[in-house]
C-alpha cells in the first residue's frame, strides 16, 4: 500500500480496532493503514523505548555499519530481539518500495520517534533523527545481507535424483525421482550401468538380458557391455524379484517403470517367437542381425 506507516489512519477506527485486538478478536476488513498505526503505537507505548538503553552519545557517533552491529549487541535481550523483528518489518517494506513508495529513509523516518521515549521535545527531535540513521543502516544491512542469502542460493547446485528413460529421438531422458536417496540412486544405477541408447546403437557386442514372467510380463534383470552380469549382480536382481527386500519397493516400482519405458523403443520391438526365448542374443542395430 501507497504510504504505507506514513499515512494514518481514522483516530475512530484505530481505537475501535485496537480496543477489538486486545479482546483477542481479529475484525474483518481492517484498513492496513490502521494496522500499520497500531504497530507503531504498540512499540511507542511500551514501558520503555527499545533504545532507551543506549545513549544519545553511544547513537550519535554510530556511524559505520560496524558501529550499529557493536551497538546492537549492547541492548537487553528482550530489546534486542523487538529491535530485530522491527528492522525486518521495514526491511520487508523497502523491498516492494515499488508499489509503497517508502525506501530505507522514509520507513527510518516514521519508526525513529516510536523507538525511544524522552520528555524534552527538543531533546527527542534531535535523538530521533540519530535514530534514524541507526535504523536506516541497520535496514540496508538486512536487505543486503538478504540479497546475499539469494545469490548463495541461486548458485549452489541442487541435487535432482534421476532415473534413465528413453526418448523418442533414441536418445536418454532424465526423469527425476521424487523420494530417493543418493545411496538408493547408485544402487539403481549398479543395475543400469551403461543402460543408455547410445551404447546400444555403437557397440556390436552389447548384451541384453531379459527374462519373462509366467503371465508374459518382461522383467528386466541385467544390462551390461562387452561381457555377461556378474554373479553378484544376478543375485541381487533375483533377490529383488523374489522380494529379499535389498531395496525399497517404491525404488523398484519406480525402477521397474523407467526399464519398461526403455524396453518400449523400437531397438527393443522382438519379434512374438523371440519373445519366448529365455536368453536373447546379441542386439546389433548396425549390422541388422
Amino acid at each position: 500500500a501507497e504510504g504505507i506507516f506514513r499515512i494514518n489512519a481514522e483516530n475512530s477506527q484505530e481505537e475501535y480496532v485496537r480496543d477489538k485486538l486486545n479482546k483477542g478478536v481479529v475484525p474483518r476488513g481492517i484498513d492496513v493503514h490502521c494496522l500499520a498505526g497500531l504497530i507503531k503505537a504498540w512499540l511507542r507505548e511500551l514501558p520503555s523505548g527499545v533504545l532507551d538503553s543506549l545513549t544519545p552519545e553511544q547513537v550519535m557517533h554510530c556511524n559505520t555499519e560496524d558501529d550499529c552491529n557493536e551497538l546492537v549487541k549492547l541492548l537487553p535481550p528482550t530489546e534486542a530481539a523487538l529491535l530485530d523483528w522491527a528492522i525486518n518489518l521495514m526491511a520487508d517494506v523497502v523491498q516492494h518500495e515499488e508499489y509503497n513508495k517508502m525506501n530505507a529513509r522514509n520507513i527510518a523516518m516514521v519508526f525513529a520517534p516510536n523507538m525511544t521515549q524522552m520528555a524534552d521535545p527538543l531533546t527527542a527531535l534531535i535523538h530521533a533523527v540519530q535514530v534514524m540513521n541507526f535504523l536506516k543502516t541497520l535496514i540496508l544491512k538486512t536487505l543486503s545481507e538478504r540479497e546475499e542469502s539469494a545469490s548463495k542460493d541461486r548458485l549452489l547446485p541442487s541435487y535432482s535424483p534421476t532415473t534413465h528413460s528413453a526418448t523418442a529421438d533414441g536418445g536418454i531422458s532424465n526423469e527425476q525421482v521424487l523420494g530417493s536417496s543418493p545411496s538408493k540412486e547408485a544402487s539403481a544405477a549398479k543395475l543400469l550401468r551403461a543402460a543408455t541408447l547410445g551404447r546400444l546403437e555403437c557397440d556390436p557386442e552389447e548384451k541384453l538380458w531379459s527374462s519373462w514372467s509366467g503371465d508374459g510380463e518382461e522383467e528386466f534383470e541385467s544390462i551390461s557391455g562387452n561381457s555377461t552380469p556378474n554373479a553378484s549382480e544376478m543375485a541381487t536382481v533375483e533377490h529383488e524379484r523374489g522380494g529379499g527386500g535389498g531395496h525399497d519397493s517404491k525404488e523398484w516400482q519406480s525402477l521397474r517403470k523407467g526399464v519398461r519405458q526403455l524396453c518400449r523403443h523400437p531397438v527393443f520391438q522382438l519379434s512374438k517367437s523371440t519373445k519366448k526365448s529365455r536368453n536373447l542374443g546379441i542386439v546389433n542395430t548396425r549390422g541388422g542381425g
